[in-house]
């Protein structure tokens, strides 16, 4: 079988009818579930939120603000519908401390569809290095390769004379973890004149880079990567073409200009904003604060979902300013106040060591009204002087900033 599920090879516009029609119920859900969401979403009529644009028109929860949400209303700052008992199997926590629920559905975080793409099948036997305790890396994992019919080894983190050890001792043909360990232990292995079993790997965690998979693979060793978070899942997953990352089939994924809820065009950078259907998390347009960008066409592998670049840095820019936070938010308001706008990205720079801003503006025609319309907008909106300096339409670097600090202290 080349597919999880004939899910994947779907035409794209039934997918499409398929999560708008789900999209109202879990809207109704929300609201009536998850005080959070009852506040956010007031007025908004759930049976009307059928398309991509009425969506959009909701507003965005970013990562960032869950801390604040969460002091205010512990747990799950009223986000998410489940309550302490059978429904609610495992909390955890990540930095912050965020804490998130884990329901007691099977793969749970969907990643059983990411491992299959990896080559992941029942009877595996998969050495996990991810922590089990505080973060939930380890069970997201553990219970994607559970719905596979894989048998786990919870080897978890550090400790790698032991890691070695169970290698020796198991033989484990599959691997989870970050690729920085497996490169460690694989290394603790020569050492100790220990054979490697593994002939495939999921890693996840840190960044890949094609050298690294290059090495693995003259191991015997087949690696894929997958794009998920602990308070949504998996969003998007390697195939074996290996050209971008195909999205999760229970999501609906947006790319927005950073500090807004505004949908950039396709192929631009921009923030990744999730809409998830889990009934326990019922997250409506949550900004992870992570950045990418949509390709074009569909999968040489067959499978008819979006794909996205993967991570593509973090979209949260703000920045301070002689003593004042600037965010990626102040930047768009200017942008709307001037139509003949086509984008902007603020620079900060600190010439002489004096801090300063550049407001780079791509556009057709300048002139020196505008630019003083411009800095007088910069001005109210920011309370900081800043400059104002005119580009050609498609000069600045497609790459999701929206404020870039260049400073240097030396």
């Amino acid at each position: 079988m080349t597919f999880y599920d004939a899910r994947e090879t779907r035409d794209p516009a039934e997918r499409e009818r398929e999560l708008m029609a789900r999209l109202p119920a879990q809207i109704a859900h929300a609201k009536a579930n998850a005080p959070a969401f009852a506040r956010l979403l007031e007025g908004v009529e759930p049976a009307a939120v059928t398309s991509r644009e009425v969506l959009a028109r909701l507003p965005v929860t970013r990562k960032s603000e869950l801390l604040e949400h969460q002091k205010a209303a512990r747990p799950f700052g009223g986000f998410s519908t489940a309550r302490w008992g059978a429904g609610c199997r495992r909390v955890f926590a990540s930095p912050g401390p965020l804490y998130e629920p884990e329901g007691a559905r099977p793969d749970y975080y969907r990643l059983a569809r990411a491992l299959f793409a990896a080559g992941f099948r029942e009877g595996d036997l998969v050495h996990n290095t991810f922590s089990y305790h505080f973060t939930p890396a380890g069970s997201m994992m553990e219970t994607a390769a559970h719905a596979l019919g894989c048998t786990v080894f919870p080897a978890g983190v550090g400790q790698t004379e032991q890691q070695v050890a169970a290698l020796a001792d198991l033989q484990p043909n599959a691997y989870v973890g970050t690729p920085s360990f497996l490169r460690i232990i694989l290394d603790k292995a020569d050492e100790l004149g220990v054979r490697q079993t593994f002939t495939k790997a999921f890693v996840s965690g840190e960044a890949f880079p094609p050298s690294v998979r290059d090495a693995f693979a003259a191991r015997g060793i087949a690696a894929a990567q997958a794009y998920a978070t602990a308070d949504i899942g998996l969003i998007a997953y390697e195939t074996p073409a290996r050209e971008g990352m195909v999205l999760d089939e229970d999501i609906i994924l947006e790319i927005v200009r950073p500090g807004t809820g505004d949908p950039v065009a396709p192929g631009e950078v921009g923030e990744v904003v999730i809409t998830s259907f889990n009934p326990d998390y019922p997250l409506i347009r949550f900004g992870t604060g992570d950045l990418s960008a949509l390709l074009p066409g569909i999968s040489p592998c067959g499978r008819s979902n979006l794909r996205i670049k993967g991570w593509m840095g973090r979209a949260d820019q703000t920045t301070k300013v002689k003593g004042m936070f600037v965010h990626p938010g102040q930047i768009a308001d200017v942008v709307k106040r001037h139509p003949e706008l086509k984008k902007a990205r603020l620079v900060v720079d600190n010439p002489d060591l004096n801090d300063r801003m550049t407001l780079h503006c791509e556009i057709s025609e300048s002139g020196e009204a505008l630019a003083g319309a411009i800095a007088a907008s910069i001005r109210e909106l920011t309370k900081l002087r800043g400059e104002v300096t005119f580009c050609a339409p498609g000069s600045l670097a497609n790459d999701g900033k929206v404020i870039d600090d260049i400073r240097k202290y030396e």
